[in-house]
């Protein structure tokens, strides 16, 4: 059982009991997190009367807009206030797809000063103890299916728009079912399909509705920033202000973009790195026996999970190539107790 009946039991009961929810995820935030809180939002506004908004701290990409199809998520970075006020009069705050408060960002004290109970439901390991009720597994390929079950679980009926929500964040989480996928991901999957959702409609809007400049700034990295370290099995590319601004960049753009390395047959460890004003933004991925979540904790500042991590670093972004090689080298020496030749 992913879920117990007593945690859906007590959570539904929280929600049931409150009258202000506000459903809050992490920075820069992903399929997953907008397809899991959209699809909470709609699912307790069919349930209950209790007003319910939805507060992230920036926006995601613009293929995800579909999820919210009349604007209604207040993003704190460019509406601090109303976000501000929002937190603070809630009576039950969720979060969800985030182990730790500092992945709110600039929300982060509002949260935790908030005197409103507080439910966390979340996939990554460690998760941090803020919440009167956790949900938490490691064992699930997204925030958007422990939601599913969760929602299952209480026994009432799942709206349509929380259908398509979920479907969404597990399907972009799972890179369209290529990893972190277990059985209870594929039954997630036949379960929505009884439901006639149109998941055609879904992978056009998700894989299929870039702009231009996005495509193009693919290709550049590609061809021109990507850099392979056959000694180590891994790739690197590094997006520096310069190339964002060559290609009109938007948060969100780039999404994905770390996985394009693992394609590569003898490749498995793949290193994305924003420059962002403050710190270089890190991505990690791994196809084979590296855990890029140790990685992460160990070189980069951050965490995640076995195959799929992220972090920052607070380094030129001339250095950031060398500096995921020596660190890469370094970690595998550690693991492996070998010399790894560096040419």
């Amino acid at each position: 059982m992913i879920v117990t009946k007593e945690s859906a039991r007590a959570f539904k009961a929280m929600v049931l009991a409150s009258k202000r929810v506000v459903i809050v995820g992490h920075l820069n935030p992903d399929g997953d997190c907008v397809g899991s809180v959209t699809g909470m939002k709609s699912w307790i506004r069919s349930l209950c009367s209790a007003e319910c908004s939805v507060v992230l701290p920036n926006a995601g990409p613009d293929y995800l807009n579909f999820l919210d199809p009349q604007g209604e998520i207040v993003y704190f970075f460019d509406s601090k206030e109303k976000g501000a006020e929002l937190i603070s009069a809630a009576d039950l705050i969720i979060a969800m797809d985030f182990n730790t408060l500092s992945r709110t960002e600039w929300m982060k004290e509002y949260i935790a000063s908030s005197t409103a109970r507080k439910v966390l439901i979340d996939h990554h390991p460690s998760p941090e103890a803020f919440a009167d009720l956790t949900i938490s597994t490691t064992e699930i390929s997204s925030a958007s299916e422990l939601t599913w079950w969760l929602l299952k679980e209480t026994g009432e009926e799942i709206p349509m728009e929380s259908c398509i929500s979920l479907y969404t964040g597990m399907m972009t989480d799972t890179n369209n079912f290529s990893n972190s996928v277990f059985a209870s991901t594929f039954l997630m999957a036949s379960q929505i399909e009884e439901r006639k959702v149109d998941r055609e409609k879904i992978q056009m809007n998700v894989l299929n509705s870039f702009s231009e400049s996005r495509m193009r700034l693919m290709g550049k990295m590609l061809l021109e920033k990507m850099r392979i370290f056959p000694h180590l099995k891994a790739a690197v590319m590094v997006m520096d202000k310069k190339t964002q601004e060559e290609f009109n960049y938007k948060e969100g753009d780039s999404e994905g973009f770390v996985n394009l390395a693992l394609k590569i047959a003898d490749v498995e460890v793949s290193g994305f790195f924003t420059e962002t004003e403050n710190y270089i933004k890190v991505s990690l991925r791994s196809k084979g026996a590296v855990s890029v979540n140790a990685l992460s904790r160990r070189f980069f500042n951050g965490g995640g999970h076995e195959r799929a991590a992220g972090g920052r670093i607070y380094i030129p972004v001339q250095q950031v190539e060398e500096y995921f090689k020596n660190s890469l080298e370094s970690f595998l020496k550690e693991i492996n107790g070998t010399p790894f030749d560096t040419k």
